[in-house]
């Protein structure tokens, strides 16, 4: 791929919104890149069962992952490892930056940047990260084989990885600082049901502590009456949301009060030409099906604008 090459669609994130945006690019014939730093699929690669995505009763992350970057590969689609360092917005185009050196004009961006972890704040949470604090229960889970751990969160995320996590610990003691579950009613049957699993109600965790070993012990607090205690432990795992990943969202697009990128129902952000999707995008669901369905939306947004664009040209010349 020559410097300055002349694209109609440069998509950077390779996650169900990126990957579906570039299915529904390829089938409108248009001159598509996908930059992708890491495994195509983004974070589903790192759950354990997916349950509800239509047409799969049960799949595994990485395995859905793979089914979407096929489908995309099929049509053609030309995929770039790289970072990209910067989104430039322009009057004529946009310019995509990667940290290879190289860089990319193009008619429009779908930013499908995701998001991250959401951390808790607390002492030791920062120090003790991969020494008994985690993110990810697939990733590290076998490492707390018969151990006690504790789940932070109430949604999906912390149902889902800490029922993952009772098939392998001896303890798994879900935190959370209401008196009832966010996650959906299936989840919150299964954990009510599963003899491994504990719900701490109306409490937070304030403070992880270590010895040489690692983590060792977590101070709750309850959130009623302020009292705190100690609590033995082997390991905690945090699920408590995501921040958008929205360092490359360009100056001139509107944000929200929390760091997600305002849109409208094209997905299209207040620059022309720049659309954000998936978990970059401020919306009230953050689901799997929702980010296809985002880079659908932004797919068939971007093709009616730049077939616009191009014809306002062609316009422009034949004027001359």
């Amino acid at each position: 791929m020559p410097d300055n090459e002349l694209y109609d669609l440069v998509i950077v994130g390779g996650g169900p919104g990126g990957l579906s945006a570039a299915i529904y690019a390829m089938r409108a014939a248009l001159k598509t890149v996908l930059v992708e730093r890491g495994a195509p699929g983004g974070q589903i690669n790192l759950s354990d069962e997916v349950e509800n995505y239509p047409g799969f009763t049960r799949i595994s992350g990485a395995e859905l992952a793979m089914k979407f970057a096929e489908h995309a590969a099929d049509y053609g689609l030309e995929q770039v490892t790289d970072d990209v360092s910067a989104v430039e917005p322009g009057l004529d185009f946009h310019t995509v930056r990667l940290a290879g050196g190289r860089q990319i004009q193009t008619h429009a961006v779908i930013l499908a940047t995701g998001g991250s972890p959401r951390r808790l704040g607390v002492p030791g949470e920062n120090t003790l990260h991969g020494k008994g604090v985690s993110y990810c229960a697939v990733c590290d889970g076998f490492f707390f084989k018969d151990k006690n751990v504790v789940v932070v969160g109430g949604g999906d995320s912390a149902c889902e990885e800490g029922l993952y996590l009772a098939k392998l610990a001896k303890k798994v003691h879900i935190v959370h600082r209401r008196d009832a579950l966010r996650a959906s009613m299936i989840l919150q049957k299964r954990v009510e049901d599963d003899c491994n699993m504990e719900v701490l109600w109306n409490s937070v965790l304030t403070e992880i502590q270590a010895d040489e070993t690692g983590v060792n012990n977590v101070r709750l607090k309850d959130t009623q009456t302020g009292e705190e205690r100690d609590m033995p432990i082997d390991g905690v795992f945090i699920f408590i949301g995501f921040e958008p990943n929205n360092e490359l969202v360009p100056a001139g697009v509107k944000l929200n009060s929390e760091g997600f990128a305002v849109t409208n129902e094209k997905c299209a952000t207040s620059i022309d030409g720049i659309y954000a999707i998936g978990d970059l995008r401020e919306k009230y669901a953050r689901q799997i099906v929702l980010s296809c369905a985002d880079g659908c939306m932004a797919s068939l947004s971007a093709a009616h604008y730049i077939e616009n664009r191009k014809a306002k040209a062609k316009e422009e010349v034949c004027e001359i």
